[in-house]
């Protein structure tokens, strides 16, 4: 059977979730076949990969392409999806097939896990436009670039968190990002930063500034539980507070009950701009990417999503 949107090629990242992931893909394979679903499956080989494959899909004609691994491979899955601003196909649709606690995106839609749901969700026709973000930022090297993401990026205390996840051992799972999280209040600082959003302006010390797509970050932190991903707004919150209160504000970040809270600033925008007299850690769907300025905008539901 052909699926409406053709047959899907799915993008498998062989590392994520300790290479459980690759061993696992062979029941959902099975259960794609069970359903019909015409499809193959190619493997990374290594960082940057997926974004070249995906571009590589898209420029033979495919139309239906499954991200498999965490939310680095979505991001780079995303970064390949686009030429300037733009869709290389419109009527291109992406799939998610998560890797569990390495794939924040999924849990903003209630994607499911297991792999006899995920055939079947994947052989239906349902489709949303989400809104994915774009941020141009300097590279460690101090260039200028850009890069897109489709769910949450921290700029100070949440970038610090996700560099120091990455070397932190994969086999602890979502446990890495709250050793991370603890090992980073350590780290962070309050230097004078200025955040500039569509409707508003602060200049005030900065711990951290989230630029939220979707709700969830760092294995399952609830960060923006008011974040809509098709609305063309970021959820943006501002955190000037102590460190301390970043060691208490860890759990219920998981909860989604840090906020209100009167040392949080939070609002909807399209846009933001942060820049300080220092260099801040800036991080996007799980990548550690470099460091303030950063300019933050939108490309208003320019991705296809299964849902």
């Amino acid at each position: 059977m052909t699926h409406a949107f053709g047959p899907l090629r799915v993008i498998l990242n062989p590392a994520s979730g300790q290479g459980h992931l690759r061993q696992r893909l062979h029941a959902l394979r099975a259960e794609l076949d069970q359903r019909g679903v015409d499809h193959e499956v190619v493997q990374t080989q290594g960082p940057g990969h997926a974004t070249e494959l995906a571009r590589e899909a898209l420029g033979q004609g495919w139309r239906y392409i499954a991200a498999a691994g965490g939310d680095g491979t979505v991001n780079e899955g995303v970064n390949g999806w686009f030429d300037g601003d733009k869709p290389i196909n419109d009527e291109a649709v992406l799939g998610v097939v998560s890797s569990g606690s390495g794939c924040d995106f999924v849990r903003t839609f209630g994607l499911p896990g297991r792999f006899d749901l995920l055939a079947g969700h994947l052989a239906s026709e349902d489709v949303a436009p989400v809104d994915v973000g774009k941020i141009g930022y300097h590279d460690r090297d101090d260039g200028e670039t850009t890069r897109l993401f489709a769910n949450v990026a921290n700029v100070g205390w949440g970038g610090e968190v996700v560099r120091r996840a990455h070397r932190t051992p994969r086999w602890l799972g979502r446990v890495r990002y709250l050793v991370a999280a603890y090992g980073a209040i350590a780290a962070a600082h309050r230097p004078q930063a200025r955040v500039a959003l569509a409707h508003t302006s602060w200049e005030r010390p900065l711990v951290n500034l989230v630029v939220a797509n979707g709700q969830f970050f760092g294995g399952g932190m609830k960060v923006a539980p008011r974040a809509v991903p098709d609305d063309d707004r970021f959820n943006v919150q501002l955190f000037w507070g102590r460190r301390s209160q970043v060691f208490v504000l860890t759990t219920r970040i998981y909860r989604g009950e840090h906020i209100p809270h009167p040392n949080i600033a939070e609002h909807q925008s399209p846009t933001a701009v942060v820049d300080a007299p220092e260099a801040l850690p800036i991080e996007a769907d799980g990548e550690d990417l470099g460091v303030t300025p950063a300019r933050f905008s939108l490309l208003h539901q320019a991705l296809r999503l299964k849902l």
